[in-house]
């Protein structure tokens, strides 16, 4: 089989005449030039619907933008949609921003794939992705007059053909006998570092993945270096031989998402940054991972297993965001025991009536199926559902602690981060003395994993030694000198929450409205949730009422854009919106927020604030109506735990009623301009 036809057998080429532009004007945004090509491939059968496709894709480019130095854009996505492998190709005048830091592109490639592609067809939309960074293959695509010399380019590059008179007469000819070839000399250890490894990986693991790993090849060549690289991608990849890692002075982290065996690397000098820096400063990273092989302060992996993204090595992301990444993901951990354990209690209350709170543990503990309280069988089993919620709405706030104290040192610091959130709980310290304690656990643990040690002590570091001390220090911080004013803070916060009446507690209920709708699921969100749920007490009406606000505000984005997609102004909204809108009545009603994504990935401008406005709404009047909620998750589906039903409902018809006016008359009279490709990155994170 020829070799320049990869897919003939398989289906259709990657690339034809018909999915190319040159030198046209698709608009004056990104977004414009993706529906444009999405509509192409739509067109040209490779896709069943174009819409769905430039929501995947615009979805992918709201995680981190796909422009590259150079004038190149390769926005790119998985989606069923996608019917096989396809590349829409775009050579633009004038020129789009995609985000590259050198300003906008003229080169976009709209890399597009089926959900669950082949290993075979992902491969060759790595190996274009390669070719992206060659300046040979840019200038000839500047070059090529007509679409037939795109294509060949684009063949030629996913499966270049061999040379068939060589070739032939290689096959005539004798073979020769291999010359002897002196082995290449290996620089001295003392005067030069053998090789770097490095690791790269994005979200989508089809471009970036391979890019960044093709440009710190190329850089390492630059500065007298080998440099191995493992791909993390879709097309496979082949893990670095223990050997190779062993040898290395340094490893680079080029990722966007974790990396898979990283106590592989452990102890290695180590620089990590996102995939893009990679491909942007290849050669700044390679100078950092030779100055940081040569230095024995240099940040390293961490002896158990990690490699934590706190070392904030050179190049590393900045203090803010990972202080935003480790507190989301103690968070994340935290959700399961809350959903659980919250939706146990309110079951408790259905069969056991609110009362059982009190005597629950008794009952369970002194009674069984066959010796049944007063009160008989649904008693006993609301008791024995309510103590099971209990028991695991119990490990919220230690959960919260351990699993950001594990964002920061990894497994070694999972011990010490559950005793700091269990002390906190027993001290009065809350939720806030397991945010306090899980941060405080998880740098212990860290600094305690730099300390060096001799090798013999190396197996016993992430086992005892770490855990044992840093839950001793931890400890005897939070009960000696943070306990005491952490429980003040707590009490004086609930004492505050408790009191709050008329114009503050709607005020109150206004700021959490804003903050569930602001991105759906993404760090604002979590916030206001998080609050809510770790605050959960039955006896504290003022925290019912908090989560309530919560979860009603949270209810209104993906309603209201299923009845402004299904009922009021369907028009207004493409058919893969409308599909999108009759799946997020349920989505809604269910309290699941992120069933209003696609819509504001797709048009934030216009459906962000929009969701703001009745979240707003919402929540004001909850706490208006003194509306109480002692489940923390369910939606319409825990009505039994909704004190004040009747206004429950009425606050939230109220909130989406407002939310799908408001998102119809922006659709309707503000049309989207050149600022919606400004939108502030924070805000993009709705589609992450």
């Amino acid at each position: 089989m020829s070799h320049s036809t990869p897919d003939r057998d398989s289906g259709p080429q990657i690339i034809s005449e018909d999915l190319i532009s040159l030198d046209t004007d698709l608009g004056a945004t990104k977004e414009d030039v993706i529906s444009a090509l999405s509509q192409r491939l739509a067109d040209a059968g490779r896709a069943t619907e174009a819409d769905a496709l430039r929501d995947a894709a615009l979805a992918r480019e709201s995680q981190s933008a796909t422009g590259l130095p150079g004038g190149i854009a390769i926005p790119h996505c998985r989606s069923e949609a996608v019917v096989a492998a396809s590349l829409g190709f775009a050579r633009l005048a004038p020129k789009v921003d995609f985000g590259a830091p050198d300003g906008p592109a003229d080169l976009v490639f709209l890399i597009a794939a089926p959900e669950g592609a082949g290993a075979e067809h992902m491969k060759l939309l790595s190996s274009l992705a390669r070719a992206l960074v060659r300046p040979a293959f840019v200038g000839a695509l500047r070059d090529a007059k007509t679409p037939a010399e795109i294509v060949t380019l684009v063949n030629d590059v996913l499966a270049p053909a061999p040379a068939a008179a060589p070739a032939a007469a290689a096959a005539a000819a004798p073979a020769p006998k291999p010359e002897p070839v002196a082995p290449e000399k290996e620089p001295e250890p003392e005067t030069g570092p053998k090789h770097i490894v490095a690791v790269t990986a994005c979200p989508t693991g089809i471009a970036h993945t391979y890019m960044a790993a093709d440009s710190l090849v190329a850089a390492g060549e630059r500065a007298g270096v080998v440099v191995h690289v493992e791909t993390q991608g879709s097309s496979g990849s082949t893990p670095l031989a223990a050997g190779v890692i062993a040898g290395a002075s340094a490893v680079i982290f080029a990722t966007d998402v974790g990396v898979k065996g990283k106590e592989r690397f452990a102890g290695k000098p180590v620089v990590a940054s996102g995939v893009k820096r990679a491909i942007n400063e290849p050669d700044t990273m390679i100078t950092e991972a030779l100055r940081a092989g040569m230095n024995p302060s240099a940040a390293t992996v961490d002896a158990g297993s990690a490699g934590s993204a706190a070392d904030e090595p050179a190049g590393s992301i900045g203090w803010g965001t990972h202080l935003r990444q480790v507190l989301l993901t103690g968070v994340s951990y935290m959700i399961p025991f809350v959903a659980a354990g919250g939706l146990l209690i309110a079951l408790g209350f259905l069969l056991g009536g609110y009362e059982i709170s009190g005597p629950a543990e008794d009952i369970v503990l002194n009674n069984s199926l066959g010796q049944l309280p007063d009160g008989g069988l649904t008693t006993y089993l609301g008791a024995v559902l309510f103590q099971l919620g209990s028991l695991a709405f119990s490990f919220l706030v230690p959960a919260l602690a351990g699993y950001i104290a594990f964002a920061i040192a990894d497994r070694p610091g999972l011990a010490p981060g559950f005793t700091a959130g269990a002390v906190a709980v027993f001290v009065g310290g809350g939720f806030i003395g397991g945010l306090v304690g899980g941060l405080i656990a998880g740098g212990v643990a860290l600094w305690i994993s730099r300390i060096p040690v001799p090798q013999w002590l190396r197996g016993l570091m992430p086992v005892v030694i770490i855990p044992l001390f840093a839950t001793l220090i931890v400890g005897a911080l939070m009960f000696l000198v943070l306990g005491r004013p952490l429980a003040a803070i707590t009490t004086g916060m609930t004492d505050w929450l408790n009191g709050l009446s008329g114009s503050s507690v709607i005020f109150l209920g206004i700021i959490l409205g804003l903050m569930m709708c602001f991105d759906l699921g993404g760090p604002v969100n979590k916030a206001a949730y998080a609050f809510a749920v770790a605050g959960l007490n039955v006896n504290d009406t003022a925290s019912l009422r908090i989560m309530a606000a919560v979860m009603a505000a949270g209810m209104v984005p993906p309603l209201a854009m299923a009845l402004a997609s299904t009922v009021l102004r369907p028009s207004l909204f493409s058919e893969a919106e409308r599909e999108n809108g009759k799946a997020a009545w349920l989505l809604g009603s269910a309290f699941i927020s992120e069933g209003a994504i696609p819509f504001a990935a797709a048009d934030p401008l216009r459906v962000i604030p929009s969701m703001m406005a009745g979240g707003a709404v919402t929540g004001a009047l909850i706490m208006a109506f003194n509306v109480t909620l002692s489940a923390p998750h369910g939606g319409i589906f825990v009505f039994f735990a909704i004190g004040n039903l009747l206004w429950f409902v009425v606050s939230l018809a109220a909130g989406v009623v407002v939310s799908a006016l408001c998102v119809v008359g922006a659709k309707e009279f503000i049309k989207p301009g050149a600022s919606d490709a400004e939108l502030d990155p924070d805000v993009a994170t709705v589609a992450a």
